[in-house]
């Protein structure tokens, strides 16, 4: 297993590399830059001033030395000045939205792994009965209701009608809960889909029937036989689901008012902030290659018979 995981972060060095070449040949081909008057978020600047801080910020050199310049750099932890945010550095970003993003993140991904798994087990137990409607529908709600929609909702429900939490902010535990239920929910459906049909399947095994055959109760079949052997798919929609949820959300870091990542970056696509956009990008495939590393690790870890 170190072997195996050694060679995929060996494996990570060259896949970044791929990604950080196609990103800026993409954002150079696209029309416009980010010293264009008519670029969103850009001031309006005269020919001289934009050749000025063309010069300044290395654009008017070749491609393929701004490309090396941007790795030799990123090697280091500097990914330069923003182009929209003039007086902090890409790093101070980063540093300072990136935890944050995680953080809710991380509480949405726990909300929606309790929440799904409760309603997929329910939806298996129970097929065809009232738990079973119950959770489907909650999961169709949950995949089909984008989450800025969701957002809005909560916001005059719970801070309008019943005035229990605030319309935004991070400052205390009670301004995470919105955000983070508005983020878990869409998370939460997919993983009850996945679940029931994955327990459905486990359910009906000639394992499960001999444990039924042998007088286990129901909750000793349950937890002990099927859901460990139904959780497998599970585990593959975590990996890339955490790095969607725990990388920032635009719709939802701004309706709440959240400081995170999601929202810089939003802006800094419209902006045609380069440092900012080749470093978010970046980041998240670092963080979905470490993800996916860790669910196929944890796949020995649920089935004995996977071997590296």
């Amino acid at each position: 297993m170190f072997q195996y995981a050694v060679s995929r972060i060996l494996w990570l060095v060259p896949t970044l590399l791929a990604m950080a070449l196609v990103t800026f040949l993409v954002m150079h081909a696209t029309p416009g830059s980010p010293l264009d008057p008519v670029a969103e978020g850009a001031n309006p600047l005269s020919p001289e001033a934009q050749k000025n801080l063309a010069e300044h910020y290395g654009l008017d050199r070749p491609l393929h030395e701004q490309f090396a310049i941007f790795v030799g750099k990123a090697i280091r932890g500097d990914f330069g000045a923003s182009f929209v945010y003039k007086t902090r550095t890409v790093a101070e970003i980063l540093r300072d939205t990136f935890p944050i993003s995680l953080l809710l993140g991380s509480m949405a991904l726990a909300l929606a792994i309790a929440g799904g798994l409760t309603l997929g087990i329910l939806a298996a137990v129970y097929q065809n009965r009232m738990w079973d409607y119950v959770s489907v529908t909650l999961a169709t709600f949950g995949v089909a209701v984008p989450n800025f929609v969701l957002g809005v909702f909560l916001i005059i429900l719970f801070s309008f009608v019943v005035p229990l939490f605030p319309t935004g902010g991070w400052d205390s535990p009670r301004d995470w809960v919105l955000p983070t239920v508005t983020l878990a929910l869409a998370p939460m459906g997919i993983i009850a889909r996945f679940t029931r049909a994955s327990m459905l399947e486990v359910i009906r095994a000639d394992y499960t029937l001999t444990a039924r055959a042998k007088g286990l109760g129901e909750a000793p079949v349950i937890f002990k036989h099927a859901l460990k052997n139904a959780f497998i798919p599970v585990v593959t929609l975590l990996g890339p689901m955490f790095a969607a949820v725990g990388t920032g959300s635009f719709f939802v870091e701004s309706i709440f008012r959240v400081p995170g990542m999601g929202r810089f970056f939003v802006l800094s696509m419209t902006g045609r902030d380069y440092p900012m956009i080749m470093a978010v990008v970046l980041t998240y495939g670092a963080f979905l290659a470490v993800m996916n590393l860790v669910v196929d690790l944890l796949y020995g870890v649920l089935d004995p018979r996977i071997r590296y």
